[in-house]
């Protein structure tokens, strides 16, 4: 009797960790997705408006300082064979108003340096 539970207690665990992989998982994406295209239209002095126009408003606005804004993107996936977690920042520094840095995980136009009004 104790033999028989025993062993319908492990074929139920190797069942179920056989069957682990039937279940599906979703991804959780988090924060603002940004396209290397759309960074790309950054350039030099910039008002904020105009960055909220090419890229959206920022997960985070610093609340000590106004003049930083970070836009973070998270993505978890649910299955291992959908690839791997990853995460991707970009922090813009403005100065009265205007972009003056980018930094980031993100390529930088060629052009940035050179604004839009010239």
């Amino acid at each position: 009797m104790k033999l028989t539970h025993l062993l319908i207690i492990i074929a139920v665990v190797f069942g179920t960790t056989a069957c682990k992989n039937w279940i599906f998982r979703i991804d959780v994406p988090q924060g603002n997705y940004l396209d290397d295209r759309d960074v790309k239209k950054l350039r030099i002095n910039m008002t904020k408006e105009q960055v909220i126009y090419v890229l959206g408003h920022p997960v985070v606005e610093d609340s000590f300082d106004q003049n930083t804004w970070y836009y973070v993107y998270e993505m978890k996936r649910g299955m291992s064979k959908r690839g791997e977690d990853f995460k991707k920042e970009l922090v813009i520094d403005f100065e009265d108003g205007k972009l003056q840095a980018v930094r980031g995980d993100f390529e930088l136009d060629e052009n940035f340096n050179v604004p839009l009004d010239s």
